[in-house]
């Protein structure tokens, strides 16, 4: 006699949904769309047009600038201060018109039409990055690959000096690591790094900005350094939004990079399928896309009191929209469980949705196309490194990637 599976708890942080939360979403879609979650003390949204729909309403805002002060006021807000200055600034955290206006001023470089010009580019940097492994036949996707290579494309998107790339990735890092926490951590640590990190970036920009003004290139900077001088953004601004970009460009490109190696060699019948057919690579970026992005979750505030499925959100709370269920909603996608690079509906919401859908999407698309594609050209026969185990980074619900994702092919191959 079968034993019936046992349900996941509905803890959304607990280290067991952290690492599988799949089983959570399917439980939340049918039992609780609107869950509140008392250890987050914020609701859950999962089901597909929930999500989509909360995402256009005017009732939730982006800007959290204010929440995330009120989060970190027990490390001290002036430990965070230079950080939160630029966070206030980005077109992430803010609505309406004013992050219409922030926006607009970056929309010229990220269009289809723009990427197509730094395909050779990032074509480039991938090429350049497995010539340092392939004699090897192994490596570790993550710090080898998936790490350097979209953190390489933004910097040439800017067109940053080399002698400073070092000091860019840590800043990316830095900044990025107090909001993406493990429970348990330093924060104070993390503060302190994150602010110096901000204050450094914006030192640093300020001056390169001087420069790329006084000799413009085709550089995304550039660009954005004309709005500016046309009075559509100030500087602040710009070396704000250039800090949002340059992180958004690095960090989720790093997890998407590597969850979709990893999909590909745990579907082996899949990985085989788009090795023969290499015209699948556009349809089989959306499916990974959709079957493990990485970001499952994000949040806003809520404005105003919203009734959804008998529940009430109350003005202040906090609302997570889960756009990793959604892309398991099976209203939406047939057998959204299963993992197929032919499936043609490609209404995931992986980029967000709406006002804010990721700027950087098209550039994301190129970055997981190019180089996956490389990958299969140079190492068709790779594979996971049996003898070292991959670590999963479930540590929070902002970021879901791989820490370490250790992979062997033929060197000859």
């Amino acid at each position: 006699m079968l034993t019936p599976k046992a349900q996941p708890d509905l803890n959304v942080v607990s280290p067991e949904n952290l690492l599988d939360p799949v089983p959570l979403y399917r439980r939340l879609q049918e039992e609780d769309p609107v869950h509140w979650s008392e250890p987050m003390r914020a609701w859950f949204v999962t089901r597909h047009e929930d999500v989509t729909a909360l995402f256009r309403d005017p009732r939730l805002t982006a800007n959290r600038t204010q929440l995330f002060m009120e989060q970190l006021r027990h490390v001290g807000l002036e430990l965070i201060k230079d950080q939160m200055e630029m966070t206030a600034l980005q077109m992430i955290n803010s609505d309406g018109a004013e992050h219409a206006r922030r926006r607009r001023n970056a929309n010229p470089g990220f269009t289809t039409q723009a990427m197509d010009h730094w395909r050779p580019t990032i074509l480039r940097i991938v090429e350049s990055l497995l010539d340092k492994v392939q004699h090897q036949g192994r490596m570790d996707l993550v710090s080898d690959l998936a790490g350097p290579f979209p953190l390489h494309v933004i910097m040439e998107l800017f067109d940053i000096p080399h002698e400073i790339r070092e000091d860019f990735v840590r800043w990316s890092f830095d900044v990025v690591g107090l909001f993406g926490a493990p429970v348990g951590a330093d924060v104070k640590a993390l503060a302190i790094k994150g602010n110096t990190a901000a204050k450094e970036f914006l030192d640093y920009m300020s001056g390169l900005v001087e420069v790329r003004r006084a000799k413009p290139g085709r550089d995304l900077l550039s660009i954005m350094i004309h709005a500016e001088e046309e009075g559509r953004l100030d500087k602040l601004e710009l070396i704000a939004n250039l800090n949002v970009i340059s992180i958004a460009g690095h960090i989720t490109t790093v997890d998407q990079l590597s969850n979709s190696v990893h999909l590909l060699l745990t579907h082996p019948e899949q990985f085989q399928q788009l090795k023969e057919n290499p015209s699948l690579m556009k349809s089989a970026v959306e499916e990974m896309l959709r079957y493990s992005p990485a970001v499952p979750f994000m949040h806003r505030v809520v404005l105003e009191d919203i009734e959804l499925h008998g529940r009430t959100i109350k003005r202040g709370q906090i609302v997570f929209l889960g756009m990793a269920a959604a892309n398991r909603d099976p209203k939406v996608f047939p057998e959204p469980d299963r993992f197929d690079i032919t499936r043609e509906n490609s209404r995931h919401v992986s980029f967000a949705f709406g006002p804010h859908t990721c700027l950087g999407a098209t550039l994301a698309r190129y970055d997981l196309e190019i180089g996956l594609g490389a990958l299969l050209e140079r190492l068709p026969d790779l594979r996971l490194d049996t003898e070292q185990p991959a670590r999963v980074k479930c540590h929070s619900l902002v970021f879901r990637g791989f820490d370490a994702l250790p992979l062997r092919w033929s060197p000859k191959a």
